[in-house]
């Protein structure tokens, strides 16, 4: 994605008001306290975060952060700022340097007026070519934008009549519009056995513009994380599923369509040890490394598979997603939003 194309977000959607959070920490923009550390699996690892890089924690005290982009404004003094999900909150929360972070939109991923389970609202966000926000939400089991003029339109809640599951992730494909994304069970209020589930198995989904779905594979157990390599001619995808917590790869066809998948790597037996978390979002850089949440942090992958090494915030860690210039990443840690300098841009930028 061109991120100079996009359009001041803040500036779009005026009419949805703002509430103070009382779980944000709002904090000055010099001195952050840190977590964690980094784990080195290979030297090539410090050619892409310096050895003394600190993973700082902007804000906390959120049930389930997630989700996180950042949006570019041209004439901010920062640049921008980000946006992520609160998933239990059913809300979307803005953090914004020297400012700290708001609630930004409430509800987020459900309308309804019943009680629906432990995480109602949207789980992964990111913006289309006009800057407007796509988001994956559980409670109202769809992909939506939010407009330019303020309003939120379905992209869609269905495969041939039966309802999605709950959209979790999703980014664009190679012309920046068609949508591809993932649809676990988490947001059903009792998940894979809930009695709401129209469809019989958690699918990968590509979305073009004029409305067509079409399944990609529904092989994956518990499909999340998606992402392109910066050719867009390899696809990734985590499965965050405990017996199974692995990354696959597929082969981009001339059609948009997947060939035949092949194990990334395989993190289960760190999952199995106790380290924290399951494979779930994923973004990539501009020479192609992967950087995957996964048990213990975030790991980084050349493009070949080769494990460099590992940012280990010691929490669930459920995603990540560049910002600023491009060299920052942004990571949402279970009950955290934090960051680290790294040395090289998201692909995109």
């Amino acid at each position: 994605m061109n991120r100079k194309s996009y359009l001041p977000l803040v500036a779009l959607f005026f009419t949805f008001a703002i509430f103070t959070t009382h779980s944000g920490i709002c904090q000055d923009s010099t001195n952050f306290p840190t977590i964690g550390e980094l784990i080195i699996d290979d030297p090539a690892f410090h050619e892409l975060v310096d050895e003394n890089a600190e993973i700082q924690v902007l804000s906390s005290g959120f049930l389930w952060a997630e989700g996180p982009v950042w949006v570019p404004e041209k004439d901010h003094e920062y640049g921008g700022h980000i946006l992520f999900s609160d998933i239990p909150n059913n809300r979307v929360v803005k953090w914004e340097e020297g400012k700290g972070a708001d609630t930004w939109l409430k509800p987020s991923g459900y309308t309804g007026v019943e009680p629906y389970g432990g995480e109602p609202g949207c789980n992964g966000l990111l913006l289309d070519k006009l800057g407007q926000l796509i988001s994956c939400e559980h409670g109202d089991r769809r992909l939506s934008l939010l407009t330019k003029g303020g309003g939120k339109r379905t992209l869609v809640d269905n495969y041939k009549g039966k309802r999605l599951n709950s959209p979790n992730d999703a980014c664009l494909g190679p012309d920046g519009e068609t949508i591809y994304f993932t649809d676990p069970p988490y947001g059903l209020p009792k998940r894979y056995d809930d009695q709401r589930r129209e469809l019989d198995f958690c699918g990968v989904y590509r979305l073009t513009p004029d409305g067509e779905v079409t399944l990609l594979t529904k092989e994956m157990t518990r499909p999340n994380g998606i992402a392109f390599s910066p050719d867009f001619k390899t696809l990734y995808v985590a499965q965050s599923d405990p017996a199974a917590a692995i990354w696959k790869s597929f082969p981009v066809n001339e059609d948009g369509t997947l060939g035949e998948e092949t194990l990334f790597y395989d993190a289960t037996e760190n999952f199995k040890k106790g380290l924290p978390g399951l494979p779930d979002g994923l973004k990539v850089d501009e020479k192609g490394n992967i950087w995957a949440t996964g048990p213990g942090g975030v790991y980084v992958f050349n493009p070949d598979g080769k494990l460099l090494g590992r940012i280990s915030t010691g929490e669930k860690t459920a995603n990540c997603g560049w910002g600023n210039d491009g060299t920052v990443l942004y990571m949402t840690a279970d009950m955290y939003l934090c960051r680290i300098q790294t040395k090289i841009k998201g692909a995109g930028w």
